[in-house]
């Protein structure tokens, strides 16, 4: 290596730590924040709607498009969760961040780790989708991914920056997913899978 890139390689480690600094104040404090904000009324609320974002609820959405009929959620919808499942698992196998202090998680589906959160990148997927869709209400759509996202942070499973990352990542799928199904032969697809190509 040359005494330049070794110059630009310790200035990009410096950056990132930097980067990686700010991050972590922003994350304890918002730490800070939900602790001094959690009520029994609060938390039972966040308990209730965290659940719409997991991978039980997912699968019912999935299952609710298909029985629609409504061909363009469903695929859509089937394939970016198939992304974000992907990418998740690997990436909390990987990072393995421990959970922010003081979790209120009231059982059910947990996370194995904190980074990222599978949750905001489902509901965030869902608003994505609903945003091209004739039949899903956005803003109803939207409203309830912002809630599920805050809830897991607010419940402690997640910080802020692992739930900011998993919406990121939900975005990032459904805009995938929708331009994969636009390159491939859907019925031909469905075909082989001994699906009905009516969907």
């Amino acid at each position: 290596m040359t005494v330049r890139s070794l110059l630009s390689h310790g200035l990009m480690t410096r950056l990132v730590d930097t980067l990686m600094g700010y991050i972590l104040r922003l994350d304890m404090l918002a730490v800070e924040f939900v602790l001094r904000l959690r009520s029994p009324f609060v938390t039972e609320l966040m308990n209730s709607v965290t659940g719409l974002g997991s991978v039980s609820a997912g699968l019912v959405f999935v299952g609710l498009f298909y029985l629609a009929g409504w061909r363009e959620e469903f695929l859509t919808t089937l394939f970016a969760l198939s992304i974000t499942g992907v990418v998740v698992a690997a990436l909390m196998a990987t990072v393995q961040r421990p959970f922010p202090p003081q979790p209120v998680c009231a059982g059910g589906e947990a996370a194995t780790t904190s980074f990222p959160s599978g949750h905001s990148a489902a509901v965030a997927a869902y608003a994505t989708i609903a945003r091209s869709s004739e039949r899903l209400p956005f803003v109803v759509v939207a409203a309830l991914a912002v809630l599920i996202a805050f809830s897991r942070v607010y419940l402690g499973t997640h910080y802020l920056s692992d739930t900011l990352f998993g919406i990121a990542l939900g975005i990032a799928a459904a805009i995938a997913a929708r331009r994969l199904l636009e390159r491939i032969d859907v019925d031909a697809l469905l075909a082989r899978l001994s699906v009905d190509s009516r969907i």
